[in-house]
């Protein structure tokens, strides 16, 4: 969702209630990003604070490549381009395949922000040979299709797909083969 708050509008990007004890109230600890610049910041809101809801349209539109400032969508239907800034893209940019397709988010007809999945499937391309142990808590350096480089369990090989935060860029699982 998006907010009005400060004159400026955000992307709230995580929330989490505390609930009050005693006389204290319950606070939002909410972390945003400045859909015009891409920064971060965070805020506590109380409970009694009353924010503005801003409505942001979502369009799907394809990927079609990036460059050093901005990345760029095609509409299917009208065949618009749409650039979205880098900044507010984020990690996610490193995970975008041509041709994909994507939510854009719009505020007054201005591209601001894509909705991108949280966790996304990728290929292993290179990483040491599996061991298979008692106990897999140790970890190893592979690199994904797409040349990022994140730390998996021992037993992960070469050519399987496995499961990654796109935020943080960390292993969640391993993909489990479909049974026949």
């Amino acid at each position: 969702m998006a907010i009005r708050v400060w004159g400026e509008i955000f992307k709230v990007v995580s929330a989490d209630y505390h609930g009050g004890g005693g006389k204290m109230s319950g606070v939002t600890h909410c972390k945003l990003r400045n859909i015009a610049n891409g920064a971060g910041r965070e805020h506590r809101f109380r409970a009694d604070e009353r924010l503005e809801e801003v409505e942001l349209e979502r369009r799907n539109m394809s990927f079609l490549y990036s460059d050093s400032e901005s990345c760029y969508f095609m509409d299917p239907q009208s065949f618009e381009q749409s650039a979205v800034p880098q900044a507010m893209v984020g990690a996610a940019e490193k995970f975008l395949k041509p041709e994909m397709q994507i939510q854009v988010e719009f505020y007054q007809d201005r591209a601001v922000s894509i909705s991108f999945p949280p966790i996304v499937d990728a290929t292993v391309e290179t990483t040491a040979e599996p061991i298979h142990q008692q106990q897999d808590n140790t970890l190893k350096s592979a690199t994904l299709e797409n040349g990022m480089e994140v730390l998996v369990p021992q037993f992960i090989a070469p050519g399987e797909r496995i499961r990654v935060e796109v935020e943080t860029g960390k292993y969640v699982e391993r993909v489990q083969k479909e049974k026949k």
